[in-house]
């Protein structure tokens, strides 16, 4: 068994199936990890709003004066409800950071801009308005962390 020195190790490239990668920068390390816990707490925090917004949804459903559900046009009616189950699921999915979390939060957060450009005074514009902001900038932090990760692997 050889012992390499420093010099050595940086100029040897990394074992693709090694377990304990070698000769690996770390400053692409710590670029890759910067990124990707700055899309995890993006997440967390995206999921604790969209946690928030399902309960209301379901306080409209479970807890109202008068029966919220009668009172709405069918459009609307049935808009709460989707929005009462698919923002409760994207909310875990989220907080799991997993793929599938991200699809079904842009699913949820596109309904609601459509929605909101369908059926007039059923979403406010200021709420369409937080919704392309918060996409733009999960896509922005998607795609940094994943540039990272790319430039790490190489």
């Amino acid at each position: 068994m050889k012992f390499l020195t420093r010099s050595e190790r940086e100029e040897r490239p990394p074992e693709p199936g090694g377990a304990i990668k070698l000769g690996v920068k770390p400053q692409a390390a710590a670029a890759q990890a910067q990124w990707g816990l700055m899309l995890v707490i993006f997440m967390r925090v995206l999921a604790g709003l969209w946690i928030c917004q399902g309960l209301a949804e379901w306080a409209l459903v479970l807890m109202p004066e008068r029966s919220v559900l009668e009172a709405l046009p069918a459009a609307m009616a049935a808009a709460v409800i989707f929005f009462a189950i698919a923002d409760l699921v994207a909310a875990v999915g989220l907080w799991l950071a997993t793929p599938w979390g991200g699809a079904l939060w842009l699913f949820a957060a596109s309904s609601q801009i459509f929605i909101a450009l369908a059926i007039k005074n059923s979403i406010s514009m200021v709420w369409v308005a937080i919704d392309m902001v918060l996409i733009a900038l999960y896509f922005f932090l998607t795609f940094n962390a994943g540039r990272a990760s790319a430039q790490y692997a190489e």
